[in-house]
Protein backbone atom coordinates (compact mmCIF):
# COMPACT_ATOMS: atom_id res chain seq x y z
CA UNK A 1 0.00 0.00 0.00
CA UNK A 2 1.33 3.28 -1.05
CA UNK A 3 1.98 5.94 1.89
CA UNK A 4 2.32 9.20 0.75
CA UNK A 5 3.77 10.32 4.42
CA UNK A 6 6.33 7.60 4.56
CA UNK A 7 7.13 8.16 0.65
CA UNK A 8 8.09 11.93 1.27
CA UNK A 9 9.67 10.88 4.71
CA UNK A 10 13.36 11.95 4.00
CA UNK A 11 12.36 15.38 2.72
CA UNK A 12 11.77 16.21 6.26
CA UNK A 13 14.07 18.94 7.71
CA UNK A 14 14.88 20.35 4.18
CA UNK A 15 10.84 21.07 3.41
CA UNK A 16 8.51 21.94 6.06
CA UNK A 17 5.67 20.10 6.43
CA UNK A 18 3.21 22.94 5.29
CA UNK A 19 5.30 23.26 1.97
CA UNK A 20 4.96 19.61 1.11
CA UNK A 21 1.26 19.65 1.97
CA UNK A 22 1.69 22.82 -0.59
CA UNK A 23 3.54 20.05 -2.99
CA UNK A 24 1.12 17.45 -2.45
CA UNK A 25 -1.78 19.54 -3.84
CA UNK A 26 -0.12 22.11 -6.33
CA UNK A 27 -1.28 21.35 -10.01
CA UNK A 28 1.92 21.47 -12.35
CA UNK A 29 1.84 21.67 -16.13
CA UNK A 30 4.60 20.74 -17.93
CA UNK A 31 5.13 21.63 -21.61
CA UNK A 32 7.93 19.52 -23.35
CA UNK A 33 8.73 16.11 -21.82
CA UNK A 34 12.15 15.97 -23.36
CA UNK A 35 14.46 17.96 -21.23
CA UNK A 36 10.82 18.53 -19.58
CA UNK A 37 11.28 14.56 -18.31
CA UNK A 38 13.99 15.60 -15.57
CA UNK A 39 11.85 17.79 -13.92
CA UNK A 40 9.12 15.77 -14.21
CA UNK A 41 10.91 12.96 -12.53
CA UNK A 42 12.26 15.23 -10.12
CA UNK A 43 8.80 16.65 -8.89
CA UNK A 44 7.38 13.15 -8.15
CA UNK A 45 10.41 12.38 -6.09
CA UNK A 46 9.60 15.59 -4.09
CA UNK A 47 6.20 14.48 -3.49
CA UNK A 48 4.00 16.33 -6.43
CA UNK A 49 0.92 14.39 -7.79
CA UNK A 50 -1.09 16.53 -9.95
CA UNK A 51 1.06 16.73 -12.89
CA UNK A 52 0.02 17.60 -16.41
CA UNK A 53 2.18 16.45 -19.58
CA UNK A 54 1.90 18.43 -22.42
CA UNK A 55 4.26 16.96 -25.95
CA UNK A 56 3.31 15.31 -29.61
CA UNK A 57 6.98 13.71 -29.82
CA UNK A 58 8.03 10.34 -29.57
CA UNK A 59 10.94 9.19 -28.29
CA UNK A 60 14.10 9.01 -30.56
CA UNK A 61 16.93 6.62 -29.64
CA UNK A 62 19.54 9.79 -29.64
CA UNK A 63 17.14 11.29 -26.99
CA UNK A 64 18.31 8.61 -24.44
CA UNK A 65 21.68 10.33 -23.89
CA UNK A 66 20.12 13.05 -21.78
CA UNK A 67 15.80 12.44 -21.52
CA UNK A 68 14.18 10.26 -18.57
CA UNK A 69 13.37 7.78 -21.00
CA UNK A 70 14.69 3.83 -21.69
CA UNK A 71 15.76 2.19 -24.72
CA UNK A 72 12.56 -0.25 -24.61
CA UNK A 73 10.46 3.29 -24.80
CA UNK A 74 11.64 4.06 -28.37
CA UNK A 75 9.29 5.00 -30.68
CA UNK A 76 6.88 5.60 -27.93
CA UNK A 77 4.74 8.78 -27.22
CA UNK A 78 6.73 10.47 -24.87
CA UNK A 79 3.94 11.74 -22.63
CA UNK A 80 2.84 7.49 -22.68
CA UNK A 81 6.66 6.73 -21.15
CA UNK A 82 6.60 9.18 -18.87
CA UNK A 83 3.25 8.82 -17.55
CA UNK A 84 4.23 5.53 -16.93
CA UNK A 85 7.59 5.88 -15.50
CA UNK A 86 6.05 8.62 -12.68
CA UNK A 87 3.20 6.12 -11.99
CA UNK A 88 5.74 3.36 -11.14
CA UNK A 89 7.08 5.92 -8.40
CA UNK A 90 3.70 7.07 -7.24
CA UNK A 91 1.15 5.07 -8.21
CA UNK A 92 -1.65 7.36 -6.48
CA UNK A 93 -0.75 10.72 -8.56
CA UNK A 94 -3.05 12.24 -11.55
CA UNK A 95 -0.50 12.05 -14.49
CA UNK A 96 -2.91 14.11 -17.30
CA UNK A 97 -1.28 13.90 -20.32
CA UNK A 98 -1.90 15.52 -23.89
CA UNK A 99 -0.37 13.91 -27.06
CA UNK A 100 -0.39 17.02 -28.47
CA UNK A 101 1.80 20.35 -29.12
CA UNK A 102 1.16 23.26 -27.12
CA UNK A 103 -0.36 25.92 -29.77
CA UNK A 104 -2.50 29.27 -29.30
CA UNK A 105 -5.83 26.96 -29.74
CA UNK A 106 -5.05 24.79 -26.20
CA UNK A 107 -3.40 27.25 -24.19
CA UNK A 108 -5.45 28.82 -22.51
CA UNK A 109 -7.14 25.64 -21.10
CA UNK A 110 -3.95 24.21 -19.94
CA UNK A 111 -2.87 27.52 -18.03
CA UNK A 112 -5.92 27.34 -16.86
CA UNK A 113 -5.98 24.09 -14.89
CA UNK A 114 -2.27 24.77 -13.83
CA UNK A 115 -0.87 26.15 -10.68
CA UNK A 116 2.81 26.59 -11.66
CA UNK A 117 3.67 26.11 -15.54
CA UNK A 118 6.75 24.80 -16.43
CA UNK A 119 8.23 25.31 -20.15
CA UNK A 120 10.73 23.42 -21.93
CA UNK A 121 9.26 23.41 -24.82
CA UNK A 122 12.04 23.02 -28.04
CA UNK A 123 12.98 26.49 -29.48
CA UNK A 124 11.59 25.13 -32.80
CA UNK A 125 7.94 25.30 -31.57
CA UNK A 126 7.86 29.49 -31.20
CA UNK A 127 4.26 29.62 -31.41
CA UNK A 128 3.76 27.62 -28.80
CA UNK A 129 6.08 29.01 -26.22
CA UNK A 130 5.06 32.63 -26.87
CA UNK A 131 0.81 31.10 -26.45
CA UNK A 132 1.80 29.59 -23.45
CA UNK A 133 3.75 32.61 -21.78
CA UNK A 134 0.77 34.63 -23.25
CA UNK A 135 -1.81 33.12 -21.19
CA UNK A 136 0.50 32.58 -18.21
CA UNK A 137 0.21 36.57 -18.06
CA UNK A 138 -2.99 36.99 -19.13
CA UNK A 139 -4.22 34.10 -16.44
CA UNK A 140 -1.31 35.61 -13.60
CA UNK A 141 0.06 32.12 -13.24
CA UNK A 142 3.47 31.63 -12.55
CA UNK A 143 5.74 30.42 -15.32
CA UNK A 144 9.44 28.90 -15.71
CA UNK A 145 11.48 28.47 -18.95
CA UNK A 146 14.41 26.20 -18.41
CA UNK A 147 17.32 24.81 -21.23
CA UNK A 148 20.02 23.18 -20.73
CA UNK A 149 23.36 24.92 -20.89
CA UNK A 150 26.29 22.69 -22.15
CA UNK A 151 26.88 20.98 -18.67
CA UNK A 152 24.63 23.32 -16.49
CA UNK A 153 21.13 24.31 -17.04
CA UNK A 154 19.53 27.86 -17.57
CA UNK A 155 16.27 29.23 -16.23
CA UNK A 156 13.85 32.45 -16.13
CA UNK A 157 11.25 32.87 -14.09
CA UNK A 158 7.98 34.70 -14.82
CA UNK A 159 5.89 35.61 -11.14
CA UNK A 160 2.07 36.52 -11.99
CA UNK A 161 3.61 40.40 -11.43
CA UNK A 162 6.49 40.41 -13.68
CA UNK A 163 7.33 43.39 -15.20
CA UNK A 164 9.12 41.75 -18.09
CA UNK A 165 7.74 39.14 -20.42
CA UNK A 166 9.14 36.43 -22.62
CA UNK A 167 7.95 38.40 -25.34
CA UNK A 168 10.08 41.70 -24.68
CA UNK A 169 12.89 39.25 -23.65
CA UNK A 170 13.41 37.78 -26.95
CA UNK A 171 12.50 40.62 -29.26
CA UNK A 172 9.06 39.64 -30.10
CA UNK A 173 6.33 42.15 -30.55
CA UNK A 174 4.32 43.00 -27.18
CA UNK A 175 0.86 41.86 -29.70
CA UNK A 176 0.16 39.46 -32.91
CA UNK A 177 0.79 36.38 -34.47
CA UNK A 178 4.69 34.94 -34.02
CA UNK A 179 3.97 32.25 -37.36
CA UNK A 180 5.79 34.71 -39.53
CA UNK A 181 9.27 35.22 -37.12
CA UNK A 182 12.32 32.74 -37.22
CA UNK A 183 12.70 30.55 -34.48
CA UNK A 184 16.60 31.06 -35.36
CA UNK A 185 16.68 34.46 -35.37
CA UNK A 186 14.77 34.71 -32.12
CA UNK A 187 16.83 32.43 -29.89
CA UNK A 188 20.12 33.12 -30.95
CA UNK A 189 20.61 36.59 -29.52
CA UNK A 190 19.75 34.76 -25.88
CA UNK A 191 22.63 32.18 -26.65
CA UNK A 192 24.64 35.27 -27.52
CA UNK A 193 23.78 36.81 -24.06
CA UNK A 194 24.89 33.74 -22.37
CA UNK A 195 28.41 33.43 -24.17
CA UNK A 196 29.97 35.26 -21.76
CA UNK A 197 29.49 33.01 -19.41
CA UNK A 198 30.22 29.65 -21.04
CA UNK A 199 33.25 27.88 -21.56
CA UNK A 200 34.51 28.47 -25.51
CA UNK A 201 33.58 24.58 -26.29
CA UNK A 202 30.02 24.95 -25.33
CA UNK A 203 29.65 28.05 -27.00
CA UNK A 204 31.21 26.52 -30.26
CA UNK A 205 28.81 23.75 -30.08
CA UNK A 206 26.23 26.05 -29.84
CA UNK A 207 27.22 28.55 -32.52
CA UNK A 208 28.06 25.51 -34.72
CA UNK A 209 24.18 24.19 -34.34
CA UNK A 210 22.68 27.62 -35.46
CA UNK A 211 25.14 27.84 -38.52
CA UNK A 212 23.18 24.85 -39.57
CA UNK A 213 19.41 25.47 -38.05
CA UNK A 214 16.48 25.73 -40.67
CA UNK A 215 13.24 27.02 -39.47
CA UNK A 216 11.01 24.09 -38.81
CA UNK A 217 14.01 21.76 -38.26
CA UNK A 218 14.79 20.32 -34.50
CA UNK A 219 17.76 22.07 -33.32
CA UNK A 220 21.01 19.90 -33.87
CA UNK A 221 22.86 21.30 -30.54
CA UNK A 222 24.45 18.55 -28.58
CA UNK A 223 23.32 18.13 -24.93
CA UNK A 224 24.56 15.92 -22.13
CA UNK A 225 22.84 14.36 -19.48
CA UNK A 226 24.77 16.41 -16.56
CA UNK A 227 23.11 19.60 -18.12
CA UNK A 228 19.64 17.89 -18.87
CA UNK A 229 19.55 16.94 -15.24
CA UNK A 230 20.73 19.83 -13.97
CA UNK A 231 17.60 21.25 -15.57
CA UNK A 232 15.49 18.99 -13.59
CA UNK A 233 17.40 20.09 -10.17
CA UNK A 234 17.38 23.92 -11.14
CA UNK A 235 13.56 24.33 -12.07
CA UNK A 236 12.50 22.50 -8.94
CA UNK A 237 14.49 24.37 -6.46
CA UNK A 238 12.91 27.28 -7.77
CA UNK A 239 9.27 25.72 -7.32
CA UNK A 240 10.01 24.47 -4.19
CA UNK A 241 11.29 28.34 -3.46
CA UNK A 242 8.34 29.91 -4.51
CA UNK A 243 5.55 27.52 -2.12
CA UNK A 244 8.03 27.91 0.57
CA UNK A 245 7.56 31.98 -0.03
CA UNK A 246 11.12 32.53 -0.53
CA UNK A 247 12.68 34.83 -3.15
CA UNK A 248 13.62 33.90 -6.63
CA UNK A 249 15.16 35.75 -9.09
CA UNK A 250 12.36 36.97 -11.57
CA UNK A 251 12.92 37.99 -15.59
CA UNK A 252 14.71 39.68 -17.01
CA UNK A 253 17.63 37.89 -14.42
CA UNK A 254 18.48 34.62 -15.74
CA UNK A 255 19.38 31.90 -13.33
CA UNK A 256 22.09 30.34 -14.29
CA UNK A 257 23.78 26.55 -13.32
CA UNK A 258 27.38 26.28 -14.82
CA UNK A 259 28.62 22.67 -13.04
CA UNK A 260 32.12 23.79 -14.61
CA UNK A 261 32.72 26.89 -12.92
CA UNK A 262 31.48 25.35 -9.39
CA UNK A 263 33.70 22.38 -10.17
CA UNK A 264 36.46 24.91 -9.95
CA UNK A 265 35.71 27.99 -8.29
CA UNK A 266 33.12 27.48 -5.71
CA UNK A 267 34.98 25.21 -3.23
CA UNK A 268 35.57 25.04 -0.10
CA UNK A 269 39.22 23.98 1.40
CA UNK A 270 39.20 21.51 4.30
CA UNK A 271 41.50 21.34 6.99
CA UNK A 272 43.78 18.37 6.99
CA UNK A 273 44.30 16.20 10.38
CA UNK A 274 47.06 14.11 10.21
CA UNK A 275 47.31 11.69 13.19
Amino acid sequence: MFNYKEFTKRNEGYIMPEVQEKIKNTRLLIAGCGIGSTIAEAAIRLGFQKITLVDADIIELHNLNRQDYSYSDVEKPKVLALQNRLLAINPEATIEVHNDWVSSENAEELVLNADIVLDTIDFLSLEGIISLHDQCKIQEKPVISAVSAGWGAAALYFPPDCESSFRALFGVPEHGEVSHLSYVNTFKSFIEQLSANLEPDIIEALSKAFTIMQDGKPCPASQVAPGAFSVGALAMSIVVRILSGKHVAAAPDLVLLNMNDICTNQVVRLQEHIY
